[in-house]
């Protein structure tokens, strides 16, 4: 009958106390980096629809961990940059961490949720404030980063541009005026 059964695997098949201590210093390592955090119902998404989401948000400098509520809320404890996520810390979670463009990353997860019709976002933070909805659609909204710096490069450009020519006009106007005495005087 021994060589039935399987031999007798003696690890634990949870997390052990270790493994959860590590998952919390690397979110507390995830979180000091990051400038916003999102958190999402991530329940009914399949292991390709998660990896498609993180694909996306790398292209904005996002990453996307599932963790469980208790390891997340042992990570920001006693951090009052985070603390704010403690309210949303209910049910299946998946949380979006963003540092750089906040934008594109947000614009990533709504065009997946939109192509999904799995996923909701919760709330999220973003410089210690608690964000709403509507607080999120609008930084969505906003243009990113490089079309920002397009738009002021471009308004810099229109300005040096009008500052040559009124630069240029001054002596061409001075020239003209003593070319109108002049011509006056001979007259």
């Amino acid at each position: 009958m021994s060589g039935f059964f399987p031999r007798f695997d003696p690890k634990p098949m949870g997390r052990t106390l270790e493994s959860k201590k590590q998952i919390v210093e690397e979110i507390k390592g995830l979180l000091s980096e990051a400038e916003m955090a999102l958190v999402l119902d991530y329940q009914g998404l399949s292991i390709k629809e998660m990896s498609d989401l993180r694909s996306r948000l790398e292209a904005s400098s996002g990453i996307c961990k599932v963790t469980k509520n208790t390891l997340m809320l042992k990570a920001i404890n006693g951090n009052a940059n985070w603390s704010g996520l403690e309210s949303l810390l209910t049910g299946t979670n998946a949380f979006v961490l963003v540092k750089g463009d906040v934008g594109s990353a947000l614009k990533a997860i709504q065009a997946f949720q939109k192509e999904t019709k799995k996923s909701e976002t919760k709330g999220g933070l973003f410089e210690g404030k608690l964000l709403t909805q509507e607080e999120i659609k609008a930084i969505a909204a906003l243009p990113s980063k490089e079309a920002l710096m397009a738009q002021i490069a471009g308004a810099l450009n229109a300005i040096t541009t009008k500052i040559a020519v009124g630069i240029n006009e001054v002596p061409s106007g001075i020239a003209r005026s003593l070319n109108q005495h002049a011509e006056s005087s001979e007259s």
